[in-house]
């Protein structure tokens, strides 16, 4: 059962499993992302959901934060309107 959102890895072909809307992995490494397209992931990469104020609602986007040191995040925020 493929619906229209589900992606297909362009690296091995299969299908992608969706972690957030807007965001989907498979296991070989790819990920794809609404904004950036596919991708492929490090291991300092860490994806979260931040709250935006969008309009009048606050809603969920998906964005990657990287791991600078142990206890440390960097995080790049590419969606805030």
């Amino acid at each position: 059962m493929s619906g229209p959102s589900n992606k297909v890895c362009p690296n091995c072909g299969k299908k992608m499993r969706q972690q957030f809307i807007g965001l989907q992995h498979c296991k070989c490494g790819m990920s794809w992302k609404k904004d950036i397209g596919f991708f492929e992931r490090t291991n300092d990469m860490v994806f979260a959901l931040q709250r935006c104020k969008i309009g009048k609602k606050f809603k969920q986007v998906p964005i990657i934060r990287y791991k600078a040191h142990e206890d440390e995040m960097i995080y790049i925020d590419d969606e805030t309107e």
